[in-house]
């Protein structure tokens, strides 16, 4: 496909550097030429589809770093309640009772909600089935994603065959939109010589199906709540004597190829070896929020040079995909309970749910910015809205003020995935139903067990 997407104000995220009545030639999965649109449009006149950006925004689409996109199949299914109560008393219980088609059902769904609100790339981790499961419905949507299978110490065995079925079926699989990680679920559940052959087992999925351009990668939740190492040495007898960093580094498990997810209760010892190891955040506001599990120190982390991203978190404990409400949230909070409006300005938090998302995910070589030779992943936002109006500075309307339906068109790999807010892949109204069906069926899954 040829595209040309003209007369925008393009917010490339390279430098950040804007241009306005500005255009986007697209060739296949990638953006040939970004430039002033009288040039672009006497240069790729013919031959290629255009989409008149006129009074909109041009962005990259957002990366959400951390997601179980399949649990949108729970969403409100249990509030308002400790993690601990959470997990263990509503959400593994229920999860007992899913299949591999309420898996792929879920995920399916949450695709069609990211696409709609201008996500691009999704790094989900959940329970992966080889019949059906959360690659195969993002492939299906044309949504990017890295898919990941979480890990536990209990079922060691079934572990490592599905990473290597995930990795061998899915890794740079669907023309390079779905990409593989390992994910130990977290310390308390993973015990330590179990972590380190996770570890190991990633060296060598890499060393089978990755490559230093599409690398695989681990993703992990950490330092998630203040009785984490109450919880390690409940679970394993093990005596933390500082922070849950420094434990994972004692195991050899962290480096540049890691995401952590949360990263609430860390010590300052913590920080400093997050920033030698070079590990990546994921900063999941909402749900800590929601979970009343703390607030990251994200300014710290940012000041020592840390890679910080955004996640939403499932759409079980957000309760959405939003990553409009994720930047605003991120941007408001670290202000308000600093008590400096200075921290986390709109730029740098756009810059999280985008080029540092992609750092994130070791993928910014081909996403994250509109650059030439990237690949085309873009979002279109009309600003032709009351609570747009007026316009002095487009990143602070994009943190401060825009919302999730406020995005006309998405752009996949230069595919048209959203056009005029109407998904080409997926019927919407259909997946809904299925949604609703997949929901009743395991709700009587779980009464006739609990009967």
């Amino acid at each position: 496909m040829k595209l040309l997407v003209h007369s925008g104000t393009i917010i490339t995220m390279h430098n950040k550097k804007i241009i306005r009545q500005g255009a986007i030639a697209i060739e296949k999965d990638t953006i040939v030429e970004i430039g002033k649109t009288h040039e672009l449009k006497r240069k790729y006149g013919r031959g290629y589809e255009k989409i008149d950006a006129k009074g909109k925004l041009i962005i990259p689409g957002f990366i959400n770093t951390h997601q179980h996109a399949a649990m949108s199949l729970l969403r409100g299914y249990a509030n308002d309640l400790p993690l601990k109560e959470w997990l263990e008393k509503w959400i593994w219980p229920i999860e007992k009772h899913m299949t591999s088609h309420d898996i792929y059902v879920g995920a399916l769904l949450t695709a069609a909600e990211s696409i709609m609100s201008g996500t691009t790339t999704v790094n989900t981790m959940y329970h992966y089935m080889p019949e059906e499961n959360e690659a195969k419905a993002f492939a299906e949507a044309g949504l990017r994603g890295v898919v990941g299978h979480v890990c536990f110490s209990w079922r060691k065995k079934q572990d490592k065959k599905a990473l290597e079925d995930l990795a061998k079926n899915w890794h740079n699989k669907a023309d390079g939109l779905i990409r593989a990680s390992v994910d130990p679920h977290s310390p308390y559940t993973v015990d330590p010589e179990y972590m380190k052959e996770l570890k190991e087992i990633g060296k060598e999925l890499n060393k089978k199906y990755g490559s230093e351009k599409a690398p695989i990668i681990w993703h992990i939740h950490a330092a998630e709540t203040d009785d984490e190492p109450e919880k390690i040495r409940k679970a394993f007898k093990i005596q933390l004597k500082n922070g849950i960093m420094e434990y994972l580094d004692s195991l050899g498990f962290l480096d540049e190829r890691v995401i952590a997810a949360h990263c609430v209760a860390l010590t300052k010892r913590d920080i400093e070896i997050m920033k030698q190891r070079k590990v990546k955040v994921s900063h999941n506001p909402i749900s800590n929020l929601k979970l009343a599990s703390g607030i990251s120190p994200v300014p710290k982390m940012l000041k020592k040079g840390i890679t910080v991203s955004l996640g939403t978190d499932s759409p079980c404990s957000n309760n959405t995909a939003d990553m409009f409400e994720t930047m605003k949230t991120t941007a408001i909070l670290h202000k308000g309970v600093n008590k400096n409006p200075t921290l986390t300005p709109a730029q740098q938090v756009l810059e999280m749910a985008t080029i540092e998302g992609a750092k994130a995910l070791s993928w910014e070589k081909e996403i994250g910015s509109i650059e030439t030779g990237k690949k085309a992943d873009l979002a279109i936002i009309n600003l032709n809205k009351p609570h747009l109006c007026p316009l002095y500075n487009e990143a602070s309307h994009l943190v401060y003020a825009a919302k999730a339906a406020d995005v006309e068109t998405v752009i996949i790999n230069g595919k048209i995935v959203m056009e005029n807010k109407k998904l080409t892949t997926l019927n919407v109204e259909k997946v809904m139903e299925m949604a609703e069906k997949t929901k009743n069926s395991l709700l009587e899954r779980l009464a006739r067990n609990v009967k």
